[in-house]
């Protein structure tokens, strides 16, 4: 069953929101070596074991909010479903070559979700 793997947090002023996050939760927030400015999260469950990952980034507009990603075997297979249960895809399908696509998708009351399909063969 497809379930939320990653989340993303926008922000217009990263330290403060790495600060936020850190001493909030004791979250691990990493600049990364990307071409773009991007800071990977690290979280911990309560009995101390891995938990999801997630990324900071610079907010790209207003309405950019904190993002779910939901990880789905096909994200052209999902795409479609969104769109026939009354959904929007407005970011088709996307590769991150050797890691796999994405789609940015909206749902009926234009809550925005991205579909994560992993696929280390992604060009």
């Amino acid at each position: 069953m497809p379930t939320i793997c990653y989340f993303e947090i926008p922000a217009d002023d990263v330290e403060k929101i790495k600060k936020f996050y850190t001493e909030l939760f004791g979250w691990e927030i990493k600049k990364t070596s990307l071409p773009f400015e991007y800071w990977s999260v690290s979280t911990t469950t309560l009995d101390g074991k891995k938990g999801m990952s997630g990324g900071v980034e610079k907010r790209q507009h207003p309405q950019h909010f904190i993002t779910s990603h939901i990880e789905v075997p096909s994200v052209e297979e999902f795409a479609a479903k969104v769109e026939k249960l009354g959904g929007k895809v407005f970011v088709p399908k996307t590769a991150i070559p050797g890691e796999g696509y994405y789609a940015y998708c909206y749902d009926p009351e234009k809550n925005y979700f991205v579909l994560w399909e992993t696929d280390k063969n992604a060009k």
